[in-house]
C-alpha cells in the first residue's frame, strides 16, 4: 500500500514538475490563431542590461538571430509592415535580489517614434512599434518570477495586443560560454512553441 503511495506521489510531482518546465500554458484559440499565423515583428525593448559586465548589444543579436532562426524553422516570415504577430524579449541579467519575487508583466514603454533602439532590431522591428501602448495577458499566460540571468518571450498578436503564448526554460547561462547558451535557451523554449 505504502509502495502505491509514494507511485501517486512520484507521479504528480513529477507531472508538476514537468508543467512548470519552459513554455506557458495556451488557450485552444491562442493555439489555432499561432497555426494560422505566418509573418512576425519584434517589438523593441530598450536596453534593459544594466549589468556593465555584459555586452548588451551581442546578447540581443545572438537572441535576434536565435529567435529568427527557430521562427524560419516554423515557416514564419519578417514582416515589419503589418506581421501576424510582435515578438518582444524579456532579458533579466542584472543583479538586483529585491526584485527577485516580482512577476514578468508587460507594460509595453514606447509611446513615441524615434526612441533610440539598439541597432540589433534595425531590420526587425514593426514599423508602427510606438502605437502599442499596453500589451494584456488572459488567464491561461503565466507570470513569471524574475530571476538573474534568464529570458522571456512573449507571442503577441498585433490587431489584440493580447498576448498569445510566453515562452521561458529552465537553462543555464554561464558567463564563460555564453552565446551558445544563449542559443540553448531559446532552443529550448521553442520546443514548447505550439
Amino acid at each position: 500500500m505504502k509502495e502505491v503511495k509514494l507511485a501517486i506521489v512520484l507521479f504528480i510531482a513529477g507531472t508538476v514538475m514537468i508543467s512548470c518546465g519552459s513554455g506557458s500554458d495556451i488557450s485552444k484559440e491562442s493555439a489555432k490563431k499561432l497555426k494560422r499565423y505566418n509573418t512576425y515583428s519584434y517589438l523593441p525593448d530598450k536596453d534593459t542590461i544594466a549589468t556593465k559586465k555584459y555586452d548588451n548589444e551581442r546578447i540581443y543579436e545572438v537572441l535576434i538571430s536565435t529567435i529568427n532562426n527557430n521562427m524560419a524553422a516554423g515557416d514564419f516570415a519578417i514582416d515589419n509592415r503589418q506581421p501576424d504577430v510582435l515578438i518582444y524579449i524579456h532579458t533579466m541579467f542584472d543583479e538586483k535580489v529585491e526584485v527577485n519575487a516580482n512577476p514578468v508583466y508587460t507594460n509595453f514603454s514606447y509611446y513615441r517614434p524615434g526612441l533610440h533602439i539598439g541597432s540589433y532590431y534595425e531590420d526587425y522591428t514593426y514599423d508602427n512599434y510606438f502605437t502599442i501602448q499596453r500589451i494584456t495577458a488572459d488567464a491561461a499566460i503565466k507570470q513569471i518570477p524574475y530571476k538573474e540571468k534568464s529570458i522571456v518571450i512573449d507571442f503577441i498578436d498585433r490587431r489584440t495586443n493580447k498576448i498569445l503564448w510566453r515562452g521561458t526554460a529552465n537553462e543555464k547561462i554561464g558567463s564563460r560560454r555564453m552565446e551558445k547558451d544563449l542559443r540553448n535557451y531559446v532552443d529550448e523554449i521553442f520546443k514548447k512553441f505550439p
